[in-house]
């Protein structure tokens, strides 16, 4: 019974669920806020590296052509 009283009183636990709650509520505004200054960073990015690999394929496709 003891042991049980102990671990209600401790709050090692409580402490990192409360990190990490305000954690993901930094991250979840952030994403929020910056989202779309951010997402056409990513969507040139990608963009980008697609037209790239397909060049890559396209160029390596004909060159085993005799």
């Amino acid at each position: 019974m003891e042991r049980f009283k102990a671990f209600l009183k401790e709050e090692d636990g409580v402490t990192a669920l409360e990190y990490g709650l305000l954690a993901a509520v930094i991250a979840g505004v952030l994403v929020v806020a910056a989202g779309p200054a951010i997402g056409g960073f990513f969507e040139e990015l990608f963009t980008a590296l697609g037209n790239a690999v397909s060049n890559a394929v396209g160029e390596a496709g004909s060159a085993g052509d005799p």
